[in-house]
């Protein structure tokens, strides 16, 4: 299932290009041993500055906290927003909407400049009618009739390998934190909480016709699988906390 059609929310009908994903949570050990095999059959992502990137997620969510909830409930069909940037650079901010569907995932994004970052992060969201993205006319009505509002930051850097075959990409994520969105997205004075055990890190595969035999003999177990794992989850808890012991 490498393709379908859906709908975000009360939008018009997108083409959407939907793809597996696993995830596991795993240690620092075991992550450089898978990752010395898979070296042998993927190369690195030649967007990757010395072999990672960092990224940096600000999160949104309604009034009812429905993509939190919803996460937590496991139900099908949910959606996720978040402005998203790499290395912290404002010159490439993509606006995306990762849903899930079933075992599939998929994502839908659209061009930010910094100014109109800036903009949605103060409340203004009239410019988000006026351009070709459907997906910005969409996110105005979540943040107009529904209270869409920036709930977390989430940073971590990443380690990405990919293969042609099967489209696969294997990625590393390690230093998750969380951070309450108090100011604009590239602020580097933020205060974050780490949120993994000690020595864990995030592997995510991604793959969408297949994942080729020569690399799923290099993954762990099934049983090692945690499908749960959610960095948005995981962030909102940390952030919660953090805010409950300085109220407290």
């Amino acid at each position: 299932m490498c393709s379908d059609f859906g709908r975000i929310g009360g939008g018009e009908i997108v083409n959407m290009r939907f793809r597996h994903e696993l995830k596991y949570l795993i240690n620092y050990g075991d992550a450089e041993l898978i990752k010395q095999r898979l070296k042998t059959v993927l190369r690195e992502d030649s967007h990757a500055i010395g072999g990672r990137y960092h990224i940096r997620s600000l999160y949104f969510d309604d009034y009812f906290n429905t993509a939190y909830n919803d996460k937590l409930d496991g139900a099908d069909g949910r959606k996720k927003y978040r402005i998203r940037l790499y290395n912290l650079d404002d010159g490439f901010i993509r606006l995306e909407c990762k849903i899930k569907s079933g075992a599939y995932i998929s994502k839908i994004s659209a061009p930010l400049t910094r100014a109109e970052t800036d903009k949605i992060v103060e409340g203004d969201y009239g410019f988000l009618l006026t351009g070709d993205h459907e997906l910005c006319r969409q996110f105005y009505y979540e943040c107009v009739s529904n209270v869409m509002r920036p709930k977390v930051c989430v940073d971590y850097e990443r380690e990405p390998y990919i293969m042609e075959a099967g489209d696969v990409r294997i990625t590393f994520d390690s230093d998750v934190r969380g951070a309450y969105p108090c100011g604009r997205i590239t602020d580097e004075d933020m205060i974050f909480g780490y949120v993994l055990d000690p020595g864990k890190l995030i592997m995510e595969v991604k793959f969408t016709e297949f994942l080729p035999e020569i690399v799923r003999r290099i993954l762990p177990a099934r049983a090692m699988e945690q499908s749960a794992v959610s960095k948005y989850v995981l962030c909102r808890d940390a952030v919660s906390h953090m805010i409950s012991a300085e109220v407290n």
